[in-house]
């Protein structure tokens, strides 16, 4: 089979939709099938040499640093589509790639699925590109996403919270499944060794909470700081880590430095990926606030690493993290409940590392796949039948 896939960000940005996107292409080239990416160039960080990983011309988004959006206009993917001869096209992204994709899928007759990742509505209020009144972007939003929903012929939502918001938001879809991302069970596992980050870092005898995402507004980093403020005075020797870089990086390391926390707060930045199950292997549990997830693939890596998970009670978190199975849930706007959640989990971390794994293992990169192949293929005779 050979697989389009459009997408609003790609590398070198990394994120929770671009560590997706890797991971769900290479399991497919893996099971011989063809991906070729269509993403937004970047002229300054440079972009990869792989011949099917195909750059369009984009400009900079200047509210959100690190990402880019392609042009309207019709570009180098149209000689592309017109060489190679594509089996389905599979959006990753609500801007300019899914319009690109509504309009080459009508053009070819090919089907379109699309994989919601971003409740874009939840983050207008953060990134109004145009500085116009907020309910009025929220309904031109909404138009539009729905639009997007009724042009494809199948959405993918990661969880059912997502799927549930998705058919009250365009009733008329149609053809729906649940596939999240799938989780290397072998590189996020419990036997892998975390001293070398604990060396790195100084933490051998601390017990240490990890957070791991982009650091932007919408993750809700400031309650997790307020939680551990609050725990920090009830346990001595308390770390915490957070990994990853973002927007409101320097932000959140003077919104630390306020709260008196700069030496027990570690910011990491950066962490190449294949260094990552160290990270995991070398926390006590894993702490989450954001209410922006559709999935939360870090919960599951947390998991699969053998950690229990503290997180919010709200979309796809609960999926995943349950009440003294694989960890403890705290209400929204609840910091106090957010550090009794942690306290739990670094009390019970080693009796909740069996369950961790075991709700882990669900969601392995084979069966996730093997349900996306089986969704392309009643996708693309479902149009064939059409006409």
């Amino acid at each position: 089979m050979r697989i389009a896939v459009l997408t609003d960000t790609y590398l070198p940005t990394i994120d929770g939709v671009v560590n997706s996107l890797i991971t769900t292409r290479k399991a497919l080239e893996d099971l011989g099938h063809e991906v070729f990416v269509f993403a937004p160039e970047d002229k300054k960080n440079g972009n990869t040499d792989d011949p099917r990983t195909v750059y369009l011309r984009a400009r900079q988004l200047k509210m959100y640093p690190g990402y880019r959006l392609t042009t309207l206009l019709p570009g180098k993917e149209v000689r592309y589509f017109r060489e190679h001869h594509f089996d389905v096209i599979h959006t990753h992204g609500l801007a300019v790639m899914s319009a690109k994709g509504i309009w080459i899928a009508h053009t070819l007759k090919l089907p379109l699925i699309l994989t919601f990742h971003t409740m874009v509505l939840d983050a207008l209020s953060w990134y109004n590109p145009f500085g116009l009144k907020l309910g009025f972007m929220e309904s031109i939003t909404k138009r539009w996403v729905r639009y997007v929903l009724h042009r494809c012929y199948g959405v993918i939502a990661p969880t059912s919270a997502i799927l549930d918001e998705l058919k009250e938001l365009a009733p008329k879809m149609r053809m729906t499944d649940i596939i999240p991302t799938g989780i290397d069970q072998k590189r996020f596992h419990p036997s892998v060794d975390g001293s070398r980050v604990k060396e790195k870092w100084g933490l051998d005898g601390e017990e240490v909470i990890l957070h791991v995402g982009r650091i932007s507004p919408e993750k809700n980093l400031d309650m997790l700081f307020d939680a551990f403020a609050s725990l920090r005075k009830k346990r001595g020797s308390v770390k915490l880590m957070v990994v990853g870089m973002g927007p409101a990086y320097q932000d959140c390391k003077s919104y630390v430095n306020r709260k008196g926390l700069s030496d027990d707060v570690i910011f990491t930045g950066f962490v190449n990926d294949n260094e990552l199950p160290e990270y995991y292997a070398a926390c006590d549990t894993f702490a989450i606030t954001s209410t922006f997830e559709t999935q939360g693939l870090v919960v599951l890596e947390a998991l699969a690493s053998g950690k229990p998970v503290a997180g919010i009670r709200y979309r796809a978190i609960p999926e995943f993290v349950k009440d003294d199975d694989t960890g403890y849930l705290f209400n929204t706007n609840d910091t106090e409940g957010c550090a009794n959640a942690i306290e739990k989990t670094l009390d019970n971390a080693q009796s909740l590392v069996p369950n961790a794994r075991r709700m882990a293992e669900g969601y392995s990169i084979e069966a996730c796949t093997e349900r996306l192949v089986d969704l392309y293929d009643r996708v693309i005779a479902f149009r064939k039948s059409v006409g």
